[in-house]
């Protein structure tokens, strides 16, 4: 039985309910999450979903401090500019067309060389992080060790979280974790509905205090831990409850600590929970701004620093969004970052959310979709607008 929500953790409630009584998008009509998931949303619906999804599942504010860090205009904004993916080529205004892009911030050394919002955002829109907020739980575990709530990676998962004893992540250190590479068993099919990943989904729709932790306990082995890799939604609910398990608090009270009011972002977030005052969803199901999302990006961008302070140990930002080898083979993968080329890096959720990173050029971008599908329909490469668009700015 997981007491983590209910009994080692005092989880104070936080309610969305008095952002939502002044929200611009609160009466519009909504989706299911079974819906979203499985893509069968009509466009309009899917984009008034992705903004409202506060009203899905109970949530946990993550709050914002009184002042917001600014974020000037920059001498030299982003300009239309023309690049080749598969063979044809493409302009801005094609990308942020075909790829359904509802907001788009980039930062060039730290100034907003483009902002654009669509489909009816704006500014104090809150949009679904979807899978970018994996690596914003991933780097909460490089606070919780710079704090000395962990005292390393190489830790057994067991040492914080005991109700895994004698399962298949009995065994599994917190770095294995982190790489996604517990070998537990697991299937991320988004659309199959006898899949893992819909499994924990029921799991959170069924609202049962600790009933995702309980269903990963459940899971086989598939491999030693340290020695495959295997996306996993999953995984990352285990790193969030290490996290609260760690360091006492609710995820969303330590993010709120550790940078959202000290790095200074604009407004208030919100985060799922698995149960009423339960267990933020260490996977998905953060809702922010776009400018706060690229303030993530740029926190990253500056080694994890706030005013000048360490909030990450040394060589964390680095360590976490490089390629790890697994028996020889480097996945592309850091600790819940994708690696991507030029020592750039991104956080990647689906439906085309992205904050993407390059320390080389300076450059951070954060981006909002609402792509028809979860994965594989024919969209222009985002990584390849990427690399144009970072190349472009001077």
């Amino acid at each position: 039985m997981f007491t983590l929500t209910a009994g080692s953790i005092l989880m104070l409630a936080s309610s969305a309910l008095g952002a939502a009584q002044s929200y611009l998008h609160a009466d519009e009509p909504i989706g299911s999450v079974r819906d979203v998931y499985s893509g069968t949303l009509y466009p309009d619906i899917q984009t008034n979903t992705f903004r409202n999804i506060d009203r899905l599942f109970p949530t946990r504010i993550v709050a914002a401090g009184k002042t917001a860090s600014p974020l000037p205009a920059a001498a030299e904004p982003l300009e239309n500019f023309s690049f080749q993916s598969r063979g044809k080529s493409y302009d801005l205004y094609d990308f942020l067309s075909l790829n359904r892009v509802s907001g788009i911030l980039v930062l060039k050394d730290g100034e907003v060389a483009f902002e654009k919002y669509l489909l009816g955002n704006s500014e104090r829109t809150r949009w679904m992080s979807m899978s970018v907020v994996k690596s914003v739980t991933a780097t909460l575990v490089g606070a919780a060790i710079a704090d000395g709530h962990i005292e390393s990676l190489e830790d057994p998962l067991t040492r914080y979280l005991p109700d895994f004893r004698g399962s298949a992540y009995d065994g599994v250190t917190v770095r294995d974790l982190l790489l996604m590479a517990s070998g537990v068993a697991w299937n991320e099919t988004y659309t199959d509905p006898a899949s893992d990943r819909r499994a924990m989904l029921e799991a959170q729709i069924a609202q049962k205090p600790g009933g995702i932790l309980e269903l990963m306990a459940s899971l086989d082995r598939a491999a030693q831990p340290g020695t495959r890799w295997n996306y996993s939604t999953g995984e990352t609910q285990v790193v969030g409850a290490l996290v609260a398990a760690a360091t006492g608090k609710p995820v969303a009270d330590y993010l709120s600590e550790k940078v959202w009011q000290p790095y200074g972002m604009e407004a208030d977030a919100t985060w799922w929970l698995d149960s009423p005052n339960g267990l933020e969803i260490g996977g998905s199901g953060l809702s922010a701004t776009l400018r706060d999302y690229a303030r993530f990006g740029q926190f990253m961008l500056g080694g994890g620093k706030v005013k000048g302070k360490a909030v990450l140990p040394p060589g964390w930002v680095e360590e976490a969004t490089r390629d790890h080898p697994l028996e020889g083979k480097a996945e592309p993968y850091g600790y819940m970052w994708w690696p991507l080329d030029r020592g750039s890096y991104a956080a990647i959720g689906i439906f085309g959310q992205f904050i993407f990173v390059d320390p080389q050029r300076q450059v951070v971008v954060a981006m909002w979709s609402s792509q028809p599908k979860p994965v594989g329909k024919d969209t222009v490469d985002e990584y390849e607008f990427f690399n144009a668009l970072s190349a472009t700015l001077k």
